[in-house]
């Protein structure tokens, strides 16, 4: 995938600011240019991977205590990302992702797990995608096709612009493998 281009990034911000009325040479500004493209190349660092790439990085996996994996569910909750929208480069934020997935043999680390999600978050997103996203990375990760994801945020685009609904939040389930077939599978990876 490709590489943040700071340079570029510098020069458009600048001209964004003057197309706003603003001087970009005033105190305060002057140097808004060059923090907005550190910014961007640190929150968009997803965007440098693809989703096999991130299963590499983060796919230590350890021996699955159990003999029986089948009857084994892990779920971890509660994983705090934030994301930016594509369509209007709005912060989703709020965000909690609950991962669900059934071990064949094989289990990730935890921290594994979070830092997948952070990932796959830091590009330009839909929420939908980045469940999706998740799953794909996790099944690849754990070797194992049964994963779902649970993701609830609060999007400024429907909260700080727009219809400006600030008490909006939006869930996503993407369930695969056994989860797409099994309700009460699906229902261990939602909030309670």
């Amino acid at each position: 995938m490709s590489e943040t281009d700071k340079e570029a990034i510098e020069y458009h911000v600048r001209g964004i600011l003057k197309a706003i009325g603003e001087d970009p040479d005033r105190e305060g500004l002057a140097e808004t240019p060059e923090r907005v493209a550190r910014m961007l190349e640190e929150v968009l660092e997803g965007t440098a991977y693809t989703n096999h790439e991130i299963a590499q990085m983060f796919g230590k996996t350890f021996e699955a205590p159990c003999d029986d994996e089948e009857d084994n569910v892990i779920v971890m909750k509660d994983i705090t990302i934030f994301s930016y929208c594509e369509h209007h480069f709005a912060l989703m934020y709020d965000m909690s992702v609950n991962v669900a997935y059934i071990p064949r043999g094989k289990v990730l680390g935890l921290s594994k797990i979070a830092r997948i999600c952070d990932m796959a978050a830091k590009r330009l997103q839909l929420q939908e995608r980045i469940g999706s996203d998740i799953a794909e990375i996790i099944s690849e990760a754990a070797e194992t096709p049964d994963v779902a994801v649970f993701i609830k945020g609060c999007h400024s685009c429907m909260t700080s612009r727009g219809i400006k609904n600030a008490s909006s939040k939006t869930e996503t389930l993407t369930c695969r493998g056994r989860f797409r077939t099994e309700k009460e599978l699906r229902e261990a990876v939602k909030d309670r």
